[in-house]
């Protein structure tokens, strides 16, 4: 049996206080439920929403306990304002949901898509009882840029098709890639990964140090792919990359609405 795991808890101040993963991109569906109605082509076992103090009610009162005949179950990302500018980041969201993971499962976030074979490609790996390792998807460059301006990715460096590092590389333009020692066809982290409950509870003790250590500081975050990277230069975890044609969509903008429901519109 495989879950899938939904990291929803954020509220982007760019997006004029609204929940990205409820943007109207076709006629009948949200965001969010685009995403779902893809995974679930694969038989799930559970979905694990984790949530926001600003989400959690909004997500409750539209998906309940159930989507599509899948159990539905909710994890709080909680933090204390008085204390911190923003949560503990990506880690901290999902060792909020360790409870509620006791079987392989994909994790991703909800205001993204990522193609249904990927969804397909990382259920069907952690289906084979023969894995043992962890997995991700890896997005080719051309494939997850626009076409101006300035975006962050998280480059896989690979040997024999295994992950050796994430490299997060700042500032890349599709037309001035080799500036940065890149091409199109190099592959990305879009934060979609196959992970066993293990491996959370390798991340979870990296969590709570990076808390004691950091207690003072009111705004870093720990995030999913850096400490992935970490666990795999450690040799603590393996992880296999499966290369993907698939298109990636995000939201980051209100703008970005239109541009999504375009491509969507123009690839169906």
């Amino acid at each position: 049996m495989v879950s899938l795991v939904y990291m929803v808890a954020g509220v982007s101040s760019r997006f004029q206080g609204r929940i990205k993963s409820f943007a109207q991109i076709t006629e009948n569906e949200t965001l969010i439920e685009y995403s779902l109605n893809q995974a679930l082509k694969n038989s799930f076992n559970k979905i694990i929403f984790i949530v926001g103090e600003i989400t959690e009610q909004p997500f409750k009162e539209k998906f309940g306990n159930s989507y599509k005949g899948v159990p539905v179950y909710y994890s709080l990302q909680y933090f204390d304002p008085e204390k911190r500018d923003r949560p503990w980041g990506t880690v901290d969201a999902l060792c909020s949901a360790l409870h509620l993971i006791n079987e392989p499962f994909v994790v991703c976030n909800g205001d993204d898509i990522y193609g249904e074979n990927s969804f397909k490609v990382l259920f069907e790996h952690l289906s084979d009882r023969k894995n043992k390792e962890d997995a991700s998807i890896g997005y080719k460059l051309k494939n997850v840029l626009p076409e101006k301006g300035r975006v962050n990715r998280g480059i896989f460096k690979i040997k024999n098709k295994y992950v050796n590092r994430i490299e997060e590389v700042f500032n890349i333009e599709k037309n001035h890639l080799s500036k940065k020692n890149l091409t199109l066809e190099n592959l990305c982290s879009m934060n979609i990964f196959a992970l066993f409950p293990e491996t959370v509870h390798k991340l979870n003790h990296i969590l709570n140090y990076f808390k004691e250590k950091n207690k003072n500081d009111r705004k870093v975050e720990c995030l999913l792919p850096v400490e992935i990277s970490n666990l795999i230069k450690s040799g603590k975890i393996n992880m296999k990359i499966y290369p993907t044609d698939d298109w990636w969509l995000g939201i980051t903008n209100p703008e970005d609405e239109i541009v999504v429901r375009e491509q969507l519109r123009n690839s169906s």
